[in-house]
């Protein structure tokens, strides 16, 4: 048998620096949310909680937990583990096992992220207050463009102009009125997103799937590659927003995220290339009953 070639060599160099590099600074963003989240929960949560309330509250942390366990599996499953090893049944339940346990974290985001975007769309302008200092207490803030500031007789009349208030959390966060309209758009961005994410990986799921039993065209993979299209294009006008809200960090992570997955996409193409080509074994490139059609 002969090595790779040294174009296939400096092309694997690229590709596992480029991996290396795109998974540390998606760790260090980790790190950065589950800062960010305490910084939140320490004014919205002040009062305490339901199990659900406060893992609404780490929803992120929950969130991106699930994410980097299922990049890690498809990275396996579609590049690092060895042809041989995925021919083994039980480990291919294993790695699906494992993912379909993420899915039902990632589930519980939806939720999360639906949840506070609908309880904000019931919540009413505050009676009785037309003045934010009348809302000065000791576990109350005010917020915008998720921002927090302690309300104090001090700064309530810096604040805002605005005649017209209301809750973001109970009794605990409040805003203005073109707060509140900005805070509505952020929470459904929020749910969106991981709306997308995991329709992104249901596409991917499809595809690993697809692959095993050497299936590489055909009807369903011309409709999952024009989903992706609408689907990565909707994550960069997401980041680009963000960015123009001056939340460059989040506009990053995004596209972070993005870039992460796209890797994960070149290793399935690879993966495609592999079984057109034949260079994998006959019982995984085609399996009984399957057609490899255009």
């Amino acid at each position: 048998m002969t090595g790779p070639t040294t174009e296939w060599r400096f092309s694997m160099d690229w590709r596992l620096a480029m991996k290396l590099a795109i998974y540390s600074l998606l760790l260090v963003n980790f790190g950065l949310y589950i800062l960010e989240e305490i910084y939140v929960a320490s004014f919205t949560m002040r009062n305490g909680g339901t199990l659900l309330e406060w893992t609404a509250a780490f929803a992120t942390t929950i969130d991106l937990s699930a994410w980097f366990t299922l990049l890690f599996l498809l990275e396996l499953e579609t590049f690092a583990l060895a042809d041989e090893f995925l021919e083994k049944p039980w480990v291919v339940r294993l790695l699906h096992g494992l993912r379909m346990f993420c899915y039902l974290s990632l589930a519980h985001s939806v939720y999360a992220f639906g949840t506070i975007y609908l309880d904000l769309l019931a919540q009413e302008i505050i009676p009785g207050v037309t003045s934010l200092c009348q809302l000065v207490g000791p576990d109350v803030s005010f917020t915008r463009n998720i921002e927090y500031v302690e309300l104090t007789s001090a700064n309530c009349n810096n604040l805002s102009a605005d005649d017209r208030f209301l809750y973001t959390e109970d009794g605990l966060v409040v805003t203005d009125r073109d707060g509140f309209v900005l805070e509505k758009r952020l929470a459904l961005v929020d749910w969106l997103e991981v709306i997308f994410w995991l329709v992104i990986l249901l596409t991917i799921e499809i595809m690993v799937r697809l692959q095993e039993r050497g299936i590489t065209r055909g009807p369903w993979i011309t409709a999952i590659k024009a989903s992706k299209v609408f689907l990565y294009g909707g994550l960069w006008v997401f980041a680009g927003w963000w960015l123009s809200l001056g939340h460059v960090y989040y506009a990053w992570d995004e596209a972070l995220w993005i870039v992460g997955f796209i890797t994960i996409e070149m290793n399935m193409r690879q993966w495609k290339k592999e079984i057109e080509e034949g260079e994998l074994p006959e019982s995984a490139a085609t399996p009984a009953g399957s057609i490899n059609n255009s």
